[in-house]
């Protein structure tokens, strides 16, 4: 370190500008920039945010991560959420919490927040997306910043603008991830070039001193308080610092470098003081620097996310030091530095100690100059005014070639960085399936996650293009897609075991394998194919995206109307535990516009209308309806029930009543304006040859029935003549 002695520089780097007097016999290390035992920064592992009353709020320079401390925070604030019952789940209600709370991060303006680790996660990618719920503010300390709107309408009156102060406001920040309580935080600190950062420093604390100091490799640097002189002693361990006295002004900046013809020192002047080498004036030295070079360098690694990394020079042995330098820096950097300070250090150790009766006051620590009788340059370390003359300590120069460093960070696990997902959302009706109550509706919810990070998305209903928050939150990822192919319409009459299709899944897959007749039985391998409800027996992977389904049951659940040919690009949702069953509170929310999620990633929110609204209150058409003509000209129309949730088909016994009464409407014609109809509470009607005469002639006259519901009627099923009269 190039070193001058001031009389009245004290042990701070302060206002000096009207002191300086008479200049005595002490190092600059000592009245600068401190002696060995200084405490400046030092290197730490990452710390994380608290709330300690009294801790420094560091200034940062360059790019760091830092911690911040909590300035104010809300209580929890519980939020309540209710999930409906259904597939034999019982319907749960669920708490989650949010907190709201204000980090200050700089006691310097900033320019700009990048990432943000959460307990050791991001919370904040790169690209600024917030990687759970609630929202971020950011104010970078500018003098004009305004006071956060949420602790404004808190604290009233008494609420600051923190200006001149960094800091962020999280309002309502998502708990459910880190165990219900505020996250240790770091933040990615960006204020300005860290290279320059000595010379803003000394601008912002000392007017008087002029500094004119870069150190390109440094990227990052904080600052939370002490003397600048130990930054500086720091910054000196790594690339020489030079000060300089031009009349009353004191200047910080960068030794020499060799550029055409140096000036020579004035001979040697003797004295006989007893204090300075010998009476010649002149003395060689041969200093050991085994402790004075470094050959490793710790440092805040960039490319580990800042935690820190070493580097070693060549030649490095376990008994040599390592410098701790808590500045953000590249490996290749790191390693160009800890190489050049070795080699200074080493060349270091020749010192020529020089006494001469006058000196041009443009020699100064720093400079570069030849010595009479000397052979190569010298460098100027120590500058110093006695009663006599000027004493001098240098050290021989030499170039250190600069080569390009190769280096590497080391392997190092870094939180992974993802997108928010987009999603698609389906919501669709299906047949009540027996479970719970028979009055509820059954509608469901599907989300297609794409490629990115998803952990849920709030559900909202649709009123009059206003979204109304139902208070559920939907987490699952359905298995959804398309038709690769036509599917055939069906009778619906028994198990198709040769028919099969191909589905294009967009996300998701089926159970791979066979499943038994009993298993179809129990409900296993539903599948939605349009508005149709079927189920499989097997299910093949194609390849990474196509499923072949084969052994097909078609028109499941009463949906045997909609078993019509199905072209390719119909949608196919998995009817299993991935999809979401809407809550009885969003369902009476519900409305024609349907519902809404809203995620990261959904701006504007995804909207769905309900597919098959109704279908879960609307029985199933009855079945084996026919038609028989007596042979005294009467006609006897007869059927059997069926009732929703009844998925078995039940041997011997009627199916269970379902609706509150049992009722059919039975007609011929159009059902807004029949020709006929009548409402019976039994399964038959004989219709008396007179009356069925009025009908019209017999051959032309198709009857229809269809069941009346508590909630809605359902589809007409034909009565089919038969051919062989009753008897």
């Amino acid at each position: 370190m190039a070193t001058l002695v001031l009389g009245a520089v004290g042990s701070v780097l302060g206002p000096i500008g009207g002191a300086i007097g008479a200049f005595v016999g002490r190092t600059i290390d000592q009245s600068i920039f401190g002696g060995g035992g200084a405490e400046g920064p030092r290197l730490k592992e990452l710390a994380v945010s608290g709330s300690s009353y009294g801790t420094p709020i560091a200034r940062h320079y360059g790019v760091m991560r830092a911690p911040g401390t909590i300035v104010w925070s809300t209580d929890l604030i519980e939020h309540e959420s209710r999930e409906g019952g259904g597939k034999g789940k019982p319907k749960t209600t669920s708490f989650s919490y949010s907190v709201s709370f204000a980090v200050s991060l700089s006691s310097r303006p900033i320019d700009r927040i990048g990432r943000i680790w959460a307990d050791g996660n991001l919370l904040r990618g790169a690209a600024g997306d917030l990687k759970t719920g609630g929202e971020l503010r950011i104010y970078r300390g500018h003098g004009d910043q305004a006071c956060d709107p949420l602790l404004k309408a808190k604290l009233g009156k008494q609420c600051p603008a923190f200006r001149g102060c960094a800091y962020v406001v999280f309002e309502q920040l998502d708990l459910t991830e880190f165990g219900n309580r505020i996250p240790a935080l770091s933040f990615e600190i960006f204020a300005g070039e860290g290279p320059v950062f000595v010379e803003t420093m000394i601008r912002e604390d000392v007017g008087d001193v002029a500094a004119s100091l870069v150190v390109p490799q440094i990227r990052g640097f904080s600052y939370d308080g002490g003397a600048v002189r130990n930054v500086l002693a720091l910054v000196d361990g790594l690339r020489p610092v030079s000060p300089r006295l031009g009349g009353k002004n004191l200047s910080i900046g960068q030794p020499e470098t060799l550029a055409g013809n140096a000036p020579v020192l004035p001979p040697a002047a003797s004295w006989d003081d007893g204090e300075f080498g010998a009476q010649s004036g002149a003395a060689h030295l041969r200093k050991s620097t085994r402790n004075a070079a470094f050959y490793a360098l710790r440092y805040y690694d960039i490319a580990r996310d800042y935690q820190p990394g070493l580097q070693r020079a060549d030649g490095y042995a376990s008994d040599q030091r390592v410098f701790d330098f808590p500045g953000a820096l590249q490996a290749a950097d790191a390693l160009s530095l800890v190489r050049d300070a070795r080699q200074r250090g080493n060349l270091d150790g020749e010192s020529l100690l020089w006494r001469c009766a006058a000196l041009d006051p443009e020699i100064g620590p720093g400079s570069l100059v030849k010595v009479p009788g000397e052979h190569g340059w010298w460098r100027v370390v120590v500058w110093e005014w006695c009663e006599k003359g000027v004493e001098l300590e240098l050290t021989r120069h030499r170039t250190i070639p600069q080569v390009a460093a190769v280096a590497h960070a080391g392997s190092v696990w870094s939180a992974p960085d993802q997108q928010p997902a987009a999603i698609d959302l389906q919501a669709f009706e299906v047949p009540w399936d027996g479970l719970g109550s028979s009055g509820e509706r059954c509608i469901f919810a599907a989300v297609t996650v794409g490629e990115g990070r998803w952990t849920g998305t709030s559900l909202y209903a649709v009123q009059d293009d206003i979204l109304i928050d139902t208070e559920q939150f939907l987490t699952g990822r359905a298995a959804t897609g398309e038709l690769a192919e036509t599917l055939p319409g069906s009778t619906c009459l028994r198990l198709e075991g040769a028919a099969s299709i191909t589905v294009r899944l967009k996300s998701g897959k089926p159970d791979e394998g066979q499943c038994s007749a009993t298993g179809l039985a129990q409900g296993r391998n539903r599948v939605l194919v349009g508005s149709e409800v079927l189920q499989f027996l097997n299910a093949q992977p194609v390849d990474d995206t196509h499923w072949r389904l084969s052994g097909l049951l078609r028109g499941r659940g009463g949906t045997e109307p909609f078993a019509t040919a199905h072209p390719a690009g119909t949608p196919v949702v998995m009817l299993d535990n991935r999809i979401t069953e809407i809550s009885q509170r969003a369902v009476s929310m519900v409305s024609d516009e349907g519902f809404a999620a809203l995620g990261p990633a959904d701006q504007p929110a995804v909207r769905a209308r309900v597919e098959n609204a109704g279908f879960s209150l609307t029985p199933p058409s009855p079945v084996h309806a026919r038609a028989t003509i007596g042979e005294d000209g009467s006609v006897l129309l007869h059927w059997t029930r069926r009732a929703r949730g009844g998925w078995q088909w039940r041997d011997g016994v009627d199916q269970a009543l379902t609706e509150e009464t049992e009722l059919y409407e039975i007609g011929s014609g159009p059902p807004s304006s029949p020709l006929f109809l009548r409402q019976v509470a039994t399964n038959s009607l004989r219709l008396q040859a007179s009356d069925y005469a009025h009908l019209g002639e017999a051959n032309g006259t198709r009857f229809w029935v269809r069941q009346v519901g508590t909630f809605a009627r359902s589809a007409r099923a034909w009565l089919i003549p038969e051919e062989t009269p009753s008897v």
